[in-house]
Parts: C-alpha cells; structure tokens; sequence
C-alpha cells in the first residue's frame, strides 16, 4: 500500500492519539537547557528530564514527530551523506513514550498494531531481535504476536558488558537504561544481506524501521544496575526509512519528499541526471539547514553555528560540481517550505530569515573559495620538488575554508601532485576525539541532586508566604536538619521566590522561623518540580517539617521586574525599528541590568539605537497596564503572543500582554504597568556570533545611577577641557583638528630628514658584479619615511638593487627596492625574505618593491652583511 509521507506522519499521531498518547508538538533542533547535546539527535530529548524523574508533565503518555540532526560530535560523518541509501543530516523520528505508564507488552503490541494494521505490512516481512536475556519481550513476540522463533534474533555483547549491545541503550555512563527490541522489514531475497546477528548484517536485505526501548534499570557508577521504579518506554521510527518501505524503494532518496526536492534542485541548477550524488546532497543538505536557521541556528567558526556552516558549505561544493556559476542554494527554500511547512509552519514562517541567511553565507562562501584556491597555490609553489601535499595543509583546507579532499585533489591533480591521505586521515581523527569529548554526556545521573514533591509558586501574587519545609540537602545529601553557619538547600511546599528560569535569575531574600531563626536565601533554582533555596543559616536551626515564612527581598523583585519588562518593551522597538526578522536567541535579566541576544546581520547605527532607545521610553512614560493571562498554547498562538525560539512549552501556557505594545509567552516576574520601569537606557550595542547582536541596558535606579554617572564623566572632561558642558563636543572636534595638523607637519618634517639622509646614502652604493648595490640601516625611521627614502634612491640611481633597514620600539623594518630594468636577475622579495629569515621575520611583495619585519635586532648587523653576498651570487 503506497503512502506518502506526510500521510505516514500524520497517520502515526492519530494512532498513538487515538490510543491515549498526547501528540506533543516537535521541539527545536537546539535542545532546551541541555549542553551536553550539540542538536537533537533523537525523539526522547525533549522528554529526558521527565525519563530522569526531574520533570512531570500532565499526561502519562505521548507521541511526536520530532525533527532531527546529526551531523557532529560523535556523528561527525558529513562526507557519508548523499552517498549511501539511509544516512542524512536531517531527518523525522517519529515517537512513542510511556513515562510509568505501558511497558513492554503494551508497547510491542502498539507497534505491530501500527505497522501491520495500519501500514498494512506483511507480517512475514518483519523480523524481530530481543535483548539476548531478555525473555519477557521474546515470550510477547512468539506467543503472543505469533511471530516464529527463527525470526526473532537475540542480540548481546558476548563479553558480557550489556551496556555495551546495541540491543541494550542507555542514556550515558549512569542512569536509565534498559533492553531493546528492533523491528526489521525484510526487502526480499533479489536484495543482498542477511538478517540481523548474520555475518550479512551489514547487507540492504534486511532494513531496522523500529527500535523500542525498556528503560528498567539505573546503572550506578560501579556499573552495577537497579531496578527503576516507575519502567518506561521510548521507542523511534525514523520516518524516511518507513516510507522507503511504503514505497517500494531500496533508497531513502528515491521517496516522494527527496524526488520532489531532488527535482527542485536539478531545475535550478538545469542538470538532466537526476541520479546524481550531487543532487542528493544538496536534496538533504537544504533541510537540515533551513530547519537549523529556523531553530536560531546561525553560520559562525564555532558550536553549532560552525556545523551549519560545513553543511552549507558542502551544498554549495557540490552545487559547483554541477556547473553552478551563482548563488543557488537559497532558491530550494521554496520547495522545501511547500513540501513541509504545513508539518512545521514555522519553516514557513521563518522562510525569508533562511532565504537570506542562505544566500549571504554562500556568497561569502564562494569569496572564500577563491581565497582558499590562492593558498594551495602558494603551497604548491612552496613545495619544490616533491610532489606530495602534506595531509596538515589539506586539512587545513577543509577546516578553515571547507575544501572537501576531493576538491583538494582535483586541483593539485591538474599539477601533477597527489595528496597525503594518510597524514589527512590521522588529522581528521585527532578532530573527532576532540568533537566527542566536547559532545559526550558525561553527567553522572546519579551523583545530581534528586528532589522528591513538588513546590507551589505563589510570587506572581504576593512576596512573603506560609509554607513548610519538605527537605534539606547539604550538597546532594538529605539531612534532617541544618543550624547557625551551615550552607543548605532547603525545599518548601509552596514559595513566594522566583526560581531561575528564561534567563530571570532567582529571588533573593529570607525564610524565617522559630524564635527569630533566619536562613539566607542567596540563589533559587528548580529541581524537577520542586525549588531549591540554596544559602546559609544565619541563625538558629531548620528542621524538615518546620512551618516557616518565606520572605523575597522586594527590592531586589522589583529590580529584576523593571528590567525584565523591559526587555519585552525592548524586543517590540527592536522589530519595529530594524524588522520583523527579528527574533530574540537568549537574554539575562537581573536587578542591575538587562542583556537581550536578538537576530541582526549588522551593528545598529547611532540614529537606529537612538530611535529604539526613545521608542522604549515611549512605551514607558505611556504607562501600558501589564496583564497576565493563562491560556492553552493554540488560544495563546492565536492572540499572536511571541515565544523563545529554544522554550518548551507544554499545556497552559501565561502570556504576558502590554497593551498593544508587546505580547509573549513569558512566566517572569513583570511591573503591574510600563511606568513603574521608570525610564531605560541603552549601554551597549555589540555582535556576539554571526547574525546575533547583543544589546545591554539598565532600567530604574540602575539606569538613574549610570546616567549620573555619565554625567559626572562629562563633567569632569568639560573642565580638562576648559569647556561649558554642552561644547564638549565642538571643543573635541576642534582639538581633534588641531593634532591633525600637527600630524602632517611633523610628517611633512619626517619626510624632508628621510630624504636629506638618502642624499647622504647615494654615495655609499656599491658596484656587484656591474650592478650599483646600496645595502644601509637607518637610525629609526619609520616604514613611510623608508618607502620615500627608497623611492627617492631609485629615481637617483636609475639603476640599482637596494636593501633598507630600519629599528623602531625594537621591531626591525625592512624595504627592498629592484629596479625595473634589473627584476629578471633578481626579485625584491626574495632579497627581503632572505634577510628577514635571520632575525625572526617574514615578508614578502612585488619583484620590484617589497617589505618585511623582523625581531632579534642583535642579528639586524650580520643579516644585512650577509645580502652582499647572497646578491652577488643571484646577480652573476
């Protein structure tokens, strides 16, 4: 039965829906507060925390359809996509999850029920593996599925580590961990391989379209497991290889989204073979990206950025070997967003964001193509005779300017060199151990602090509340009580402080009890469901169960309100002033002052930050009333509340509203109204990565205090400056001008001694091998005077070959100068790198003019003895 894809898609959620699950939208492909992951790589990420028991949600089960990337860290093989029937950058992972819910019996009979009930598949055409001790799931697949004993494969490590079997996952070094179970469709018999476990394994016979994970165990550090408590299910189908099966075909390129993409591409760069490798990347290479620039992800030399950047990249290569003479690659956006934008509208949304992304990094691309060509140039020149590329070169090649290997050949190729591949092969893997231990979880799930019960929230009301002590920890250990000096972490039922989050930082303040008994709150932070006071006790002894008074420091509140307020303000003048491009890709909000990351290509000019700075100011002395609203996310979407690009948000979502000004999805701590914010003052306008700008403000007392301060500035410049406060500025121009002037006169005095010691030089040329030769150090002239000096010379001499140096702040300066009639017998830069070799330096230049610097001033006198004789054998 054929389908395409988006019906696949589409008919997995109304399964799983219509079986209890909640269809949870996908997250972004920048996983939310997660360092350990370069992109999401898998349907589970955005529920880990819930896996991990840090997180509840309000459904005990779910299913996605989560977009994916891999194509770094430890899934750093790029070069393999397009070249091999199932491997991509980007691709759908459809998913189902049972958090405590259904286990193993549940789970294998959802997703037979799927793939033969609704697929329609033949049973007979799906093999099965199991864990190798696994007997539970191999007892549900052969008695109660009816699959038969030679189509189940147990799997295992037969050295008897089975976290180390791939039928067994686990998260990382510790924590939930469990058996797997895979499900593989069999292609028929004309196709080679054989089935999994087999030594054919590796064959295209036999394809895996469903992994169904058992999360039962936690492994301790000493790799010793325990049971969970509450087992649950992740399982993943990866939506490319489920359709290639629908669809009758061998390839994941050959079903109906790649056909149409591939087709897309080949009209745009007029190519008739759509058989092409070429074309396939470039098929796969436009989703990743343009999902990535949807996601915040912008091309930049480091992290992430610098992924997309080598995926670009690698697009527009191949897009050069398919005779591509413009930029090109942009163009498939449109394609792509009419194929996929009804599954994910905020491609479509984003359209234009990547459209111009897109296209600003391949132009900027291809200028760095012929910059790269140039270098190799160079290195080949600096070979000599031998006529292998060492492997350091064209690695830097590839990592500095995107040089695939094979482009690096083909070039030098043509020269008659070849490449050491060896030499790139060993660099390449010092890169990947480097990638991977930079992208490894290594979190120690069991040595994080695990907070049982959930605290209720109760600041947006009121700050100072009842509550009662439900745990104290002293670093991850729970103890009953804490006294006087002793550092905790103290959990409440319910709390008036703000716990860190969407870059608010937490509350401060105080929780009181027994007979003036004081515990300093210093730092507030969730832990799952529950918020951790971390501080010290200032006085007497807390103990769990203890009735207290939470008490947030309000000074410190409404600082942070202000500045959080207006950052919202901030982002609505940001979008009306440069565009709607803009989108916000971090922030930090605190009492003192406020940071915004936004998406921008270029720095703010000075009537732009003066317009967004009296806008913002505008909203302010307007005194907008500010008005929170709980609502579903579809009713808070459709109002037009704007959210994080890298936020999850799950249910009941608050949308915080100021008046017509600014609407977002937002759980911070705001002013009852704009006015309260005071005024807002823009400190600084700076680029953070490629596309990102940063803006710092303060607001309120803050932005009273730096103001006064500025002031204080001017003030004092105003009386060095002999000036009334407001003709600083002509007072500045003025002096400005008047340094300019004595500028050129003193070099006009510079040059008139330059050229009074070249009159006096003129008389100590020398004659080699019939050619005049004039090699001097000059006291301390610096490298303009040198040029006049030399050009002075030649126009004297009309014939010769001239060496100058010179030292100033113990740097040498060199110039050599080669007559035109004499540049076929001797080259200025070769003179040049020649001396400057002796005392540390390097330079080079034109045949008949060139410079150089150089260090060890000790060895300035024999470098320069030593041309005579170097020019004495060049010119005979």
């Amino acid at each position: 039965m054929y389908m395409t894809t988006s019906e696949i898609r589409s008919a997995f959620l109304e399964y799983y829906r219509s079986h209890g699950h909640e269809v949870v939208r996908s997250s972004s492909l920048v996983p939310v507060n997660d360092p350990t992951l370069l992109f999401t790589n898998a349907g589970m990420n955005q529920f880990k925390d819930v896996f991990l028991g840090k997180e509840s949600r309000s459904y005990k089960r779910a299913t996605s359809a989560q977009r994916c990337v891999r194509a770094g860290g430890k899934h750093n093989d790029l070069d393999n996509v397009g070249y091999t029937a199932r491997h991509h950058t980007f691709f759908e992972m459809l998913g189902n999850f049972s958090f405590g819910d259904y286990f193993k019996k549940d789970a294998i009979h959802f997703a037979w029920g799927f793939l033969t009930g609704v697929l329609m598949l033949p049973a007979e055409k799906l093999t099965v593996t199991v864990y190798q001790t696994d007997q539970e799931a191999y007892d549900i697949w052969n008695q109660e599925i009816g699959i038969p004993a030679e189509r189940i494969v147990r799997i295992g490590d037969n050295k008897g580590a089975p976290y180390a079997s791939d039928n067994f996952w686990q998260m990382g070094d510790t924590g939930p961990c469990g058996p797997c179970s895979e499900i593989f469709y069999d292609h028929g018999a004309d196709i080679w391989g054989g089935p999994p476990g087999s030594a054919e394994e590796d064959g295209d016979r036999f394809i895996e379209v469903w992994n169904i994970v058992f999360m039962q165990f936690n492994r301790k550090s000493d790799g010793s497991f325990e049971p969970l408590p509450h087992p649950s299910v992740d399982t993943g189908m990866g939506l490319e290889r489920i359709a290639a099966v629908m669809q009758g075909v061998h390839s994941n390129y050959d079903i109906d989204l790649f056909k149409e993409l591939i087709a897309g591409a080949a009209e745009i760069l007029q190519v008739s073979d759509l058989s092409s490798k070429s074309l396939r990347v470039i098929a796969d290479h436009i989703r990743s990206c343009s999902f990535l620039i949807c996601d915040g992800v912008i091309p930049s030399n480091e992290g992430r950025g610098y992924v997309l950047r080598r995926i670009i990249r690698r697009a527009v290569r191949h897009g050069r070997l398919l005779g591509a003479k413009e930029v090109f690659f942009y163009r498939l956006v449109e394609k792509l967003v009419a194929l996929m934008g009804e599954a994910y509208p905020e491609i479509r949304d984003s359209r234009a964001l990547i459209e111009k992304t897109l296209r600003k990094e391949e132009e900027q691309f291809l200028r760095t193509l012929d910059r790269g060509l140039e270098l190799l140039s160079g290195e080949l020149s600096r070979l000599g005779d031998s006529k292998v590329v060492p492997g350091e070169v064209v690695f830097r090649l590839y990592d500095t300017y995107g040089f695939p290997v094979d482009l690096t050949q083909d070039v030098v190729r043509d020269n008659g060199y070849t490449v050491d591949t060896a030499g790139f092969d060993s660099e390449m893997e010092k890169q990947r151990k480097r990638a991977k231990a930079a992208s490894n979880f290594a979190v120690d799930y069991n040595s994080q602090l695990k907070v049982a019960g959930t605290t209720e929230f109760t600041g947006y009301d009121r700050l100072e509340d009842e509550a009662v002590i439900l745990n104290i920890f002293k670093g991850i250990e729970s103890v009953s009580a804490v006294a006087t000096d002793e550092e905790a972490v103290i959990v409440l039922d319910k709390t008036p402080f703000y716990a860190e989050r969407g870059g608010q930082v937490g509350d401060t303040g105080l929780i009181l009890g027994g007979d003036n008994f004081e515990f300093q709150v210093t730092d507030t932070k969730h832990a799952g469901n529950a918020v951790i006071h971390t501080g010290k006790v200032l006085l007497g002894e807390f103990a769990v169960g203890d009735r207290v008074c939470a008490r947030v420091d309000a000074s410190a509140r409404n600082a942070i309100a202000r500045h959080h307020s207006a950052t919202h303000l901030l982002q609505s003048a940001l979008r009306k002033v440069l565009g709607d491009h803009v989108t916000q890709k971090g922030s930090f909000v605190s009492g003192d002052r406020l940071r915004f990351d936004f998406s921008h290509g270029e720095a703010l000019t000075v009537e732009e930050i003066r317009s967004v700075e009296s806008l913002v100011n505008s909203y302010i002395m307007a005194d907008l009333p500010v008005i929170t609203a709980v609502m579903d996310l579809e009713a808070a979407k459709a109002t037009g509340a704007m959210a994080l690009f890298n936020e999850k948000y799950e249910g009941m979502v608050r949308v915080v509203s100021m008046g017509d000004v600014s609407r977002e999805l937002c759980g911070g701590t705001h002013v009852s109204a704009t006015g309260n914010i005071g005024f807002f003052k823009l400190i600084s306008d700076s680029g953070i990565a490629a596309g990102v700008r940063r803006i710092e403000a303060v607001t309120g007392v803050a932005a009273m205090e730096y103001t006064a301060l500025m002031s204080q500035e001017l003030e004092k410049s105003a009386g060095i400056l002999r000036s009334e406060t407001f003709g600083v500025y002509d007072k500045v121009v003025a002096l400005e001008q008047h340094a300019k002037d004595l500028e050129h006169q003193n070099s006009r005095l510079r040059e008139q001694l330059a050229l009074a010691e070249a009159r006096g030089l003129a008389g100590s040329v020398v004659s080699v091998n019939g050619v005049k030769t004039l090699v001097a150090t000059l006291d301390a002239v610096q490298v303009p005077e040198l040029r006049i000096v030399m050009d002075d010379l030649k126009n004297r001499l009309g014939s010769a070959v001239i060496l100058l140096a010179s030292v100033n702040s113990g740097k040498i300066s060199f110039i050599a100068g080669v007559t035109t009639d004499l540049v076929s017998r001797v080259k200025a830069g070769d003179l040049v790198k020649f001396v400057a070799a002796q005392v540390g330096g390097k330079g080079g230049g034109k045949p008949d003019m060139a410079q150089a610097g150089g260090t060890d001033t000790a060895k300035l006198p024999q470098a320069m003895n030593s041309a005579a004789g170097w020019l004495e054998e060049h010119l005979g």
